[in-house]
């Protein structure tokens, strides 16, 4: 192969490479400042909404993680707050030894919030798949989220595309060891999600309708 092939090689995967991190950062600022008007801090004026969403962030043991924790202090503020009548769970539950949700909800009741006003979504494998969730299986047409704010935009956008009206709330900012990191990994997870919402592939499980309206301990699996 000559020198020049190579060159020419070598020129376009730059191009190439140049092009891809532009697209990259391009729907991730897409995706950022088209979610910026549904976030609110100040939720004393919220219309109704139909549940609260309290997105999992990963347990140690029977206890939920410091970012957890975070969502469900603010998530049950909200309930406590008459924002909604309904808490919606949902987190990783796909092995016996790691139940977010549950964890998730003992936390709620020690906290003051009935049980059968706390749905869980055992499947809420990803961001994607708890929003689609809450929408075909709990049928929620006007939800709350919570979530840290570098979180929000991309859980806000995943809903607006799939239909759902939403507005977020975000946790407290504390900082965290690997906060850079985090950031870095959101950018690629926004530019992933807004493939999924082109071709909204269902779930990994769906199921039965709950609806969020009814008796939360119908989710009950203990």
């Amino acid at each position: 192969m000559s020198k020049k092939i190579v060159k020419i090689i070598f020129i376009v995967v730059v191009i190439i490479l140049c092009v891809s991190v532009v697209f990259v950062f391009a729907i991730n600022a897409y995706v950022k400042f088209s979610s910026k008007t549904q976030i609110v801090t100040d939720y004393s004026n919220v219309d109704s909404v139909d549940c609260i969403l309290v997105l999992g962030a990963g347990i140690t043991g029977d206890k939920p993680s410091p970012m957890l924790e975070e969502r469900l202090v603010k998530g049950i503020e909200l309930y406590q707050a008459g924002v909604a009548p309904k808490l919606i769970m949902s987190g990783d539950h796909s092995r016996e030894e790691h139940d977010e949700v549950n964890v998730m909800k003992q936390y709620a009741i020690e906290n003051g919030v009935p049980s059968e006003d706390i749905f869980m979504d055992h499947a809420g494998l990803s961001t994607y798949e708890s929003i689609y969730r809450a929408k075909e299986i709990f049928q929620s047409k006007k939800i709350l989220i919570v979530t840290q704010e570098y979180h929000l935009y991309r859980a806000l956008y995943i809903a607006r595309q799939l239909g759902i009206e939403a507005i977020g709330v975000p946790t407290e900012h504390h900082s965290y060891p690997g906060d850079t990191a985090r950031e870095i990994r959101e950018i690629l997870a926004r530019n992933k999600d807004f493939v999924q919402c082109v071709f909204k592939p269902k779930p990994t499980f769906l199921g039965e309708v709950i609806p969020v309206s009814g008796n939360g301990d119908i989710t009950n699996d203990k």
